[in-house]
């Protein structure tokens, strides 16, 4: 009985000094096999915010090379409006086009934006630019252009985190060729050169509504970083129930047991008595 007695005070002492209610598994096979379940749920909270990032970082960086795009159309929009007006002269108009042409190749650059190693507009196949030649317009014709990349940010939840842009681009490229065809021509007109104003409207539309898209990307990425805080604290709350020492409780029960010891002592020097060679010492 002494020695079950201290070896619940030295059970107790342990939860204590660690602050755990288990030193190993053998103490409570169900408690340690919970906890096990705590911290497998932990870690894949874990891994699903450093996923989480790896989308913010996506997101973010299109949204950027998208604002840039639709900055550039509105400059040609306004060179456009410029250059309907008659009192412009040829020269004035080519003028006029090389600086579209600029703006061309900005936009081709763009479209060749990296993300690390990544082309975040290339779908897929990411680590092919999207044009493969920005002076000549030649776009890649790699597989997996078109599709996008899922990354997993909760159990059974995906998100795409890239725009692919070979439609988006190639339009917009086809409507700035167009442009720069019109402006070089010696007998375009006004009315002409006006007509290509809506087409480019058109194009800078369809940027809007992708960044639009980017944007309620941005906002479920941003309502699952939230989710899985409250699920990192409400699982880190359960394993803390799970194993962490109760310390009131434990000082108590600690504190009977040392009571239970004591009056064990006091009985057991009852029961042995000192002997003659006890009184010599």
């Amino acid at each position: 009985n002494l020695n079950t007695s201290y070896g619940k005070m030295s059970k107790y002492q342990d939860q204590l000094n660690s602050g755990k209610v288990l030193t190993r598994p053998s103490d409570d096979p169900v408690v340690a096999v919970k906890g096990m379940g705590y911290r497998v749920d932990i870690d894949k909270i874990g891994q699903f915010t450093r996923n989480l990032n790896e989308v913010n970082s996506w997101i973010d960086t299109t949204d950027e090379a998208l604002d840039q795009v639709g900055t550039a159309l509105h400059r040609v929009q306004e060179l456009l409006t410029q250059a309907s007006n008659d009192t412009n002269s040829t020269d004035e108009r080519k003028k006029i086009e090389a600086e579209i042409s600029q703006i061309q190749q900005q936009i081709r650059d763009v479209a060749n934006t990296k993300m690390g190693e990544n082309y975040i507009f290339s779908g897929t196949n990411t680590s092919t630019p999207l044009y493969t030649d920005t002076e000549l317009g030649t776009l890649s014709t790699a597989p997996g252009l078109e599709k996008s990349i899922q990354i997993n940010v909760f159990d059974g939840v995906n998100m795409a985190v890239n725009t692919p842009g070979l439609q988006l681009f190639s339009s917009i490229d086809n409507a700035l060729t167009n442009v720069s065809n019109v402006l070089k021509s010696n007998t375009s007109t006004s009315t002409q050169i006006g007509a290509l104003i809506t087409n480019i409207q058109d194009q800078t539309g369809k940027v809007l509504e992708q960044r639009a898209i980017v944007g309620a990307s941005q906002n479920r990425a941003e309502i699952m970083g939230n989710r899985l805080s409250l699920q990192e604290v409400n699982v880190t709350k359960q394993l803390s129930q799970n194993e962490d020492t109760d310390y009131a409780k434990t000082i108590t029960e600690m504190t009977t047991q040392e009571s239970i010891h004591q009056a064990a002592l006091s009985v057991g020097s009852k029961i042995i008595q000192a002997t003659l060679v006890d009184f010599i010492r």
